[in-house]
């Protein structure tokens, strides 16, 4: 099984909820290391110290550091440690719930990016009826250049193919209308570029089809990306409260017959449930977990990066793209 590095030190709630989804993760059978200053982590694994190793980091990229600059400027920083132990084959992924910008700052500086491709996207999983549909770009590149999409779209469909074992992943371009010609410049140069693409190119999709089983990857640019991420993160939790307000007037009863109707869909609109998203491009697995990640958040996460060093997930973006 992969070993994955954990940036023990980044995220909101870093150390503690990062240590106990480490020890969360290990207890499951995954080989966890966790990376970050020792004096701290230390008496945090004092009960796990025989499978949660530690290398020590000593110092930590904020959240509001220019991350570039940064990633030079401290070389012992945790999530510039934990990129190395990729980059020299010492683990196999790592996890970072800290600065996005730092986290891939650190795969592109360290680590490196696969032949042939110009940008890392980052590949968000987003529940969707059948298989998840995966989002990309979902916040790497907020300005994009047409031809980044088909190699968005190629990353995309292995992601979709590794994971959720599809065979031809359909492929749909985010746009304001399914007809061909919609959208800004940068959309319908997009559009013709995907249709020469070896893919499963199905055409546009709009926003309105995002909970439907339409497609099963869908390509647009960061910064749209990232609005209908945050979009979507924040309609599940509206739902999730309003079906906690609808549980709060029925009877006891009721309640008990609804609840597990209710915690199977949390579970499914939840982003916990994968803990993180792929920064796809990179010659090594990272996966970027949400910056408030729980626990619960941090061991779906190390399991994602896992599964996909396991799965060959670079040497099959590698093949793909090149």
């Amino acid at each position: 099984m992969a070993r994955v590095a954990l940036d023990a030190m980044g995220g909101d709630r870093a150390p503690l909820e990062n240590v106990l989804g480490a020890a969360a993760a290990a207890e499951r059978g995954y080989d966890v290391i966790l990376v970050g200053d020792r004096s701290v982590l230390a008496p945090m694994v004092v009960n796990h110290e025989s499978y949660l190793p530690i290398v020590h980091a000593s110092e930590v990229i904020g959240m509001h550091e220019e991350a570039a600059r940064a990633i030079r400027e401290k070389p012992d920083a945790s999530v510039s440690v934990a990129a190395r132990l990729v980059r020299d084959g010492s683990v196999s992924a790592f996890v970072s719930a800290g600065s996005t910008g730092a986290a891939m700052a650190a795969a592109a500086i360290t680590i490196g990016r696969l032949e042939g491709v110009d940008r890392p996207a980052v590949a968000t999983m987003l529940p969707t009826p059948g298989s998840p549909t995966v989002l990309i770009d979902s916040g790497a590149n907020v300005d994009c250049r047409p031809e980044y999409f088909p190699q968005f779209a190629l990353m995309g469909s292995v992601v979709a193919e590794v994971h959720f074992g599809l065979e031809r992943p359909r492929v749909g371009l985010l746009n304001i209308g399914e007809e061909r010609g919609k959208g800004r410049e940068l959309d319908k140069a997009a559009y013709e570029l995907l249709e020469a693409t070896p893919i499963n190119f199905i055409g546009n999709i709009e926003g309105r089809d995002l909970s439907s089983d339409a497609v099963d990857v869908l390509v647009t640019d960061g910064f749209t990306g990232n609005v209908v991420l945050k979009t979507t993160e924040g309609t599940a939790q509206f739902v999730a409260q309003m079906a906690l307000d609808a549980m709060a007037t029925m009877s006891l009863e009721d309640q008990k017959r609804v609840l597990p109707v209710l915690s199977g869909l949390r579970a499914r609109l939840d982003y916990e449930t994968f803990g993180g998203a792929h920064l796809v491009g990179s010659k090594g697995v990272v996966v970027i977990a949400h910056g408030a990640s729980s626990s619960v958040a941090i061991a779906n996460a190390v399991a994602l990066a896992a599964d996909g060093a396991d799965r060959d997930l670079v040497n099959r973006l590698a093949n793909r793209v090149r």
